[in-house]
């Protein structure tokens, strides 16, 4: 029997894995793994995401019981279990992932299974152009946003891209009479959590409005709302990009942003815990406990931030705008590195995907790659002024910050802006001194 193994691709349509596999051989056994080796890491077994994941797992199960066939679960380490299932010289089929650790755990997992006999065999499923299909004319890769997607353009230019979606779903895939049962959230170690609804606002009069709305915070529907569905995989890239290029350029290159900074982590993957400007980890860093655990829960007494962090905390997620707002104030105003800021967006985050997120919070620290200038810093009050000028967004998610002093709240902002400002100035000196 051969296997296909789901993973960031949680959908049938246009899974260029399975697909592969469904025209490699007969029988296709569909697999999904719960793996414990990610899961045991997780700080609450009250995990919205995996409470999430469980129902769309369902859901999927359910479409291929449809489909005479089933999709078998295992609980445990994906070494471990594909180790044990692959004795008999099978086939393995997957679509890649570009994260330091899962490149890890592939590599691991292609030796054993090679060693077993089997064969592996993976594909490129959740973006355009991965690693290194978009270099520069030295072979090098880009690591500035603007020339990479003019880059990316003119290649994407010469595609025939296609989206699979009349595909007969049946066709070799392994028939069962009986369908396995579907283990418990508590089986897997987990309990149940309700999330907020997070279906995607994916509509032809969004992104072509979208420049327009994106910016609204008291507009729940002036964005997407995609994040979840393109870390899960639940819709495929080639559809947006396809859409977005028809509909409008600019959301064309927020997708393309995107595969900028998966492109950056696998080429740099030491930047998930270290500055890709090396010079920036020698900035004298204040990391306050106090001032970080005010910000995680929302009570800085800056309006915008404390709705930012309590919208996050409620719901798992964050508006775009709110989230560039609060990873500056921490990283500019508080003085606290970017990682503690980070690590906590891993925890709450619906859509965390890790690439993104290394890569957005390094751009507001100033440290990253195409960064902004370390002298940008976001004025809190001003970016509420713009963005939430009737303050609907601060009364839904923090009402209680609505009555605030703005004489003395100016004043705190203006004097961590110029200390943060000068303690960049003199980190970055001691850096060249040091370099």
């Amino acid at each position: 029997m051969d296997y296909f193994w789901f993973r960031r691709d949680l959908r049938l349509d246009d899974n260029i894995g399975l697909l592969e596999a469904l025209k490699y051989g007969k029988n296709i056994q569909c697999v999904f793994i719960f793996d414990t080796s990610i899961l045991s890491k997780l700080p609450s077994k009250k995990d919205k995401r995996v409470s999430f994941i469980f129902d769309k797992i369902t859901e999927l199960k359910n479409q291929l019981i449809e489909l005479h066939s089933d999709l078998r679960i295992y609980i445990g380490n994906p070494i471990d279990i594909w180790s044990e299932v692959l004795k008999e010289g099978d086939a393995l089929f997957f679509n890649k992932d570009y994260e330091p650790l899962a490149r890890e755990r592939d590599s691991a997992i292609q030796k054993i299974v090679e060693e077993n006999g089997a064969k592996i065999f993976c594909f490129k499923d959740q973006v355009i152009f991965e690693e290194n299909e978009i270099l520069n004319k030295q072979n090098q890769v880009y690591t500035v946003f603007t020339p990479y997607s003019k880059k990316w353009l003119l290649e994407f230019e010469k595609l025939n891209l296609q989206f699979h979606d009349n595909f007969d779903f049946s066709l070799n895939l392994n028939k069962v009479d009986k369908p396995l049962p579907m283990p418990s959230l508590k089986e897997i170690g987990f309990l149940k959590v309700v999330y907020p609804n997070i279906e995607t606002n994916w509509t032809e009069n969004c992104i072509k409005h979208y420049e327009e709305t994106r910016d609204n915070l008291s507009l729940d529907e002036g964005t997407s709302r995609l994040g979840v569905a393109l870390r899960f995989g639940l819709i495929s890239i080639r559809k947006l990009v396809l859409a977005a290029n028809k509909w409008n350029q600019t959301y064309l290159k927020e997708l393309i942003w995107r595969e900028f900074f998966m492109q950056i982590l696998y080429h740099f993957p030491q930047t998930i815990n270290t500055s890709f400007k090396p010079e920036y980890d020698l900035i004298e860093w204040r990391n306050d406990e106090s001032d970080f655990k005010k910000w995680c829960r929302g009570e800085t007494g800056v309006p915008i931030v404390d709705a930012g962090m309590k919208q996050l905390n409620q719901t798992g997620y964050m508006h775009n705008r709110v989230r560039m707002i609060v990873a500056s104030y921490l990283t500019k105003n508080l003085l606290i590195h970017w990682t503690w800021g980070e690590a906590y967006f891993a925890e709450k985050l619906m859509d965390y995907e890790q690439a993104s997120n290394v890569g957005n919070w390094q751009w507001a620290a100033g440290s990253g790659c195409d960064a902004a200038p370390y002298f940008r810093v976001f004025n809190p009050l001003e970016q509420m002024k713009k963005f939430d000028s009737k303050g609907d967004y601060v009364q839904k998610f923090s009402p209680e910050s609505v009555f605030f002093d703005k004489d003395k709240l100016l004043k705190e902002l203006l004097i961590t802006r110029d200390r943060a400002l000068k303690t960049y100035k003199y980190g970055l000196i001691r850096a060249r001194e040091a370099f």
